[in-house]
């Protein structure tokens, strides 16, 4: 069976994909069709949290399998109830809906912003990244992903990151929420500074908008905190959630403020497959794990050491915990030489990688990828 041939006869040819069959993952590794191993420092793009084939992810998730999988939210199921009440303590927000994706997340978010605020208008930032359905794409900046689809939903403007005139130019009493990634992730991971997120919760206070935080790539640890809104000490309107909640199984939740949750009314939003009980187990067991083996502090140590390292052959690095871009020019060419060389990595731009791996990455797996980066810098230089 050629698996490359297969491809273009029968899938919508969406994906710019790199010539490699994965057959099976463990830990950090993940082995191809011929039994080759490749250190994976991109984790499903930042969604296999605590690694490949975890043990107690998987018996958690194979019991909830033998018992139940779905009857939609027509009724009740236990690991919905039990899956909000562990999120209210990590998170700090107060009730939740839970979806399929962030995609899925952010529209609900911006839904909820409509009709609390009773107006129209969102507010986004430049090199935002928000999905891909009408929605989250209409609050995405970067117009190869927006104009083949437009006219999109409106009105909706974009402010430059950190520039708090800018901010105050377009935000105003028309505004449902402006919407932001504390950590924009496809953009080539740029932290926002901590003045300006300051600025927006300011800038609420007088519009009286709602603020979403698009936590989907950031949160669950990521960041080496729960969430990327504990290192700017804040309490948003709404947070999306996705991608890392469920360690790889398809999972989204948006989690709001009580005064935001009591203006919503029954059947204004719904999933037929969010919040079943499979995947909220999946997300119940990602969370153990995250907790028993101290993951958020791994990712903050081993993410502080990866830069260090990374900086010694980078003059751009940054991030937080092991949410981390560099600036290398030819990054494409990297990418594809490191998965020749047993590391599988991403690139966000020619010039820009992004290293998301899973949150168990240790020091010695760090000194891998950069006696590899190395390597190849040697080579192509």
């Amino acid at each position: 069976m050629d698996i490359f041939e297969l491809e273009k006869e029968y899938l919508i040819p969406f994906y710019r994909r790199q010539r490699v069959v994965f057959v099976r993952g463990e830990g950090c590794w993940l082995y191809d069709e011929n039994g080759n191993r490749y250190l994976d420092l991109v984790a499903g793009i930042a969604c296999v949290s605590i690694g490949h084939s975890h043990p107690h992810f998987i018996k958690r998730v194979e019991e909830q399998l033998r018992k139940l999988l779905h009857v939609s939210n027509l009724f009740y199921t236990v690991p919905q109830i039990e899956l909000a009440i562990r999120l209210r303590e990590i998170t700090g927000m107060d009730k939740f809906f839970f979806c399929n994706s962030g995609t899925e997340a952010v529209e609900c978010a911006l839904k909820i912003s409509r009709k609390v605020t009773g107006r129209k208008k969102f507010v986004a930032l430049k090199n935002s990244f928000h999905g891909r359905t009408m929605g989250s794409l209409s609050v995405t900046w970067k117009e190869k992903f927006r104009k083949p689809f437009e006219p999109l939903v409106y009105p909706v403007d974009f402010v430059e990151p950190n520039n708090i005139d800018d901010l105050e130019k377009k935000v105003d009493d028309d505004t449902a929420c402006v919407i932001i990634e504390p950590v924009q992730g496809e953009a080539g991971v740029y932290p926002l500074d901590e003045g300006f997120i300051k600025a927006v919760f300011e800038e609420r206070y007088e519009h009286d908008f709602l603020i979403v935080f698009d936590e989907v790539q950031t949160g669950f640890g990521r960041t080496g905190k729960w969430f990327a809104k504990d290192h700017y000490r804040v309490k948003p309107d709404i947070m999306t959630m996705a991608k890392a909640m469920g360690s790889g199984f398809p999972i989204g939740c948006v989690g709001v403020k009580n005064e935001v949750a009591e203006k919503v009314e029954v059947a204004e939003h719904a999933s037929t497959f969010g919040g079943n009980p499979l995947a909220c187990v999946a997300s119940l067991a990602t969370i153990d794990v995250i907790e028993n083996e101290n993951l958020i502090e791994n990712s903050d140590r081993v993410g502080r050491y990866f830069m260090e390292r990374l900086r010694e052959i980078s003059d751009d690095v940054r991030g937080l915990g092991l949410m981390i871009g560099a600036s290398f020019e030819n990054a494409f060419e990297i990418v594809n030489k490191a998965l020749k060389r047993g590391v599988v990595m991403n690139a966000t731009s020619e010039n820009n990688l992004r290293f998301v791996p899973p949150l168990i990455l240790n020091e010695k797996h760090v000194d891998l990828a950069i006696d590899v980066l190395n390597s190849i810098l040697k080579e192509i230089n």
